[in-house]
């Protein structure tokens, strides 16, 4: 018999969520940004390789098929944008496997939104002000710190210019564990994790841009004014060592995401991960036509965290895994 009934956040708990959600609705009901709601189920789910999506058998009107849980509600929401939404939001239950710890959980809550029109900059000023309105409180200086300066600062080397076996050796030694054949982004993912992001938003919000142009995922590229190497168009938003946004210019080009989408599933494959759909509605509706703008997915369980300030994201959801 289970004994863990009980819900995993109290029910003080779950009222300031409920408040600090509806602080979320009205932000964008000011901005006359219109809520929207999605399938949770497409037939597509993400490819990127440092995503795991789950997936399962269902029965439609064309027999048994596989149907992905999503990651983020980002496919259906562009498709949206193809059609004229004009700006919108969801706040949205996204799914992601194995994510289980102070920070993550399988089932989540995601605050997506976008905005056609808007730059990078304009986006993350928005996004800065909305994390405002949550936490009740300026939450101190908005800094923007280039990826390979935080590099450069925290270990040394440039992670654009530095040899693979010398990078490899440096994840190895910080992270105690066997790089010997990892691919370039795995290294700088866990020394990105490992010794810069926990410094990171300290003494306010740490915007970090011009990612590697490989984690360009569904953004697009820009040249690196330094010396013209290709570099991603996206941000991520950190808070208290926390990372709780992240930021695109976004694709539009229809051929440019099949050959993005085709790569992630050939990486899948070499490093003896399962493939996963792509979803073709999303590249049809790419190709009739998407306004070009900016987009943010934004962590809400992480954000109320912080608001609430809990050592948690299972103290401010209702029933956080493995007691669902």
């Amino acid at each position: 018999m289970a004994t863990d009934w009980r819900p995993t956040a109290s029910i003080d708990m779950l009222r300031e969520r409920a408040r600090l959600l509806a602080q979320v609705r009205a932000f964008f009901a000011e901005r006359n940004v219109l809520e929207v709601e999605t399938p949770v189920l497409g037939h597509g789910g993400s490819t990127d390789v440092h995503l795991a999506s789950l997936s399962l058998a269902a029965t439609t009107p064309a027999g048994r098929e596989r149907l992905w849980l999503q990651t983020s509600p980002e496919f259906h929401m562009k498709r949206l944008l193809a059609a004229g939404s004009g700006p919108i939001f969801q706040l949205a239950r996204s799914f992601r496997d194995g994510e289980v710890g102070s920070r993550h959980n399988i089932e989540f809550t995601m605050l997506e939104w976008y905005r056609p029109g808007f730059s990078l900059d304009q986006l993350i000023e928005e996004t800065a002000a909305l994390i405002q309105a949550v936490l009740g409180r300026a939450p101190g200086a908005l800094r923007r710190r280039r990826y390979r300066e935080l590099f450069r600062e925290a270990l040394g080397f440039d992670p654009f210019g530095i040899e693979l076996d010398a990078l490899r050796r440096a994840a190895g030694e910080r992270g105690g564990l066997d790089m010997e054949d990892a691919p370039r982004d795995e290294c700088l993912d866990l020394l990105m994790g490992l010794v810069i992001e926990p410094g990171l938003g300290r003494e306010g919000l740490d915007v970090v841009v011009d990612y590697p142009a490989s984690q360009a995922a569904l953004a697009r590229r820009h040249r690196d004014p330094e010396d013209g190497q290709w570099v991603a168009s996206r941000f991520e938003v950190y808070a208290q060592g926390l990372e709780l946004a992240n930021g695109y210019d976004e694709l539009t080009d229809a051929e440019e995401q099949r050959k993005r989408f085709a790569e992630d599933n050939a990486a899948r494959r070499r490093l003896g991960l399962p493939e996963v759909g792509v979803d073709e509605r999303l590249l049809t509706a790419l190709e009739h036509g998407m306004p070009a703008g900016s987009g943010v997915a934004l962590g809400v369980d992480r954000l109320i965290q912080l608001a609430l300030d809990r050592a948690s994201v299972a103290e401010v959801m209702a029933f956080a895994t493995p007691s669902c």
